[in-house]
């Protein structure tokens, strides 16, 4: 399989390239072909230059704070180049509420300045060679640590009015959890059945409250590859299974800022 060709460029008047030659190297530490079209370039540039060396992407780097105007006047070249099919990423130093109005102005994906160039040589690399995983598709349920599931549910049951829909031990965790539906998604109560229980730990530091978040995935394995891949630090690197004969795997709190995530794949 041919090497995946990239042209890094930085549109408009950015004076700095230091940025876009670390991405570059990383991309060819990835085994990819990376042309470096230089600074202070045109869209209209940008876009033949992207067609002449008959790239796979495009990737672009601002870091002057015109991104909003530059980035999509690269997309509308591409389009009048009939080089629509190229693909265009960004990044740089672009805040979060940009990201929304880039995309859709036809910018694939935007990769602000903390995201690891790892991320963006694995994106990269997804798009080509077989798609990129699909995110999450809803949160399955929130987990919520209590001392005692007969102590907490009239709260729940009769205060909120929700149903209570079933109770299960799950004995990989030792753990009995009550099920309690909320519209799409579910509340779990989660009670320590001994004092070797996660559960039980997290009471112990923290107290009762909210344990983790779960969301729902279509394939968990090659979710949980993908974040092997992007160096995301995880408590399980293969799933096991949880409540329902569901597989499950647990990201350490330190990739996501304290919240423990969960992701599951339901039986089918």
């Amino acid at each position: 399989m041919k090497p995946i060709r990239v042209l890094i460029a930085k549109p408009g008047l950015d004076g700095h390239d230091r940025g876009a030659l670390i991405i570059a190297q990383a991309l060819r530490d990835h085994g990819m072909e990376v042309i470096y079209t230089g600074l202070r370039q045109s869209a209209l540039q940008i876009a033949r230059a992207a067609v002449q060396e008959d790239v796979d992407v495009v990737g672009l780097s601002s870091l002057s704070g015109a991104h909003k105007s530059l980035f999509p006047k690269v997309v509308q070249a591409l389009k009048d180049e009939q080089a629509e099919d190229i693909p265009v990423i960004g990044g740089g130093v672009i805040p979060a509420e940009d990201i929304p109005f880039l995309e859709q102005q036809g910018v694939k994906k935007i990769f602000t300045s903390g995201s690891p160039t790892d991320a963006i040589a694995i994106y990269i690399k997804q798009l080509f060679e077989g798609g990129t995983v699909q995110p999450p598709k809803k949160i399955a349920h929130i987990g919520i640590a209590v001392e005692r599931i007969d102590d907490a549910l009239p709260f729940y049951q009769h205060s909120l009015g929700l149903s209570l829909e079933a109770v299960e031990e799950v004995e990989s965790e030792q753990v009995k959890v009550a099920f309690l539906a909320l519209g799409e998604t579910k509340l779990e109560l989660l009670e320590p059945l001994s004092e070797d229980s996660p559960i039980q730990s997290f009471l112990s530091k923290k107290g009762p409250g909210v344990h983790h978040i779960a969301l729902e995935v279509d394939d968990i394995q090659a979710r949980l590859e993908q974040y092997k891949q992007q160096g995301v630090r995880l408590i399980h690197e293969q799933p096991k299974t949880g409540a329902h004969e569901s597989q499950i795997a647990f990201l350490h709190p330190k990739a996501a800022n304290g919240v423990l995530y969960e992701v599951c794949q339901p039986k089918e």
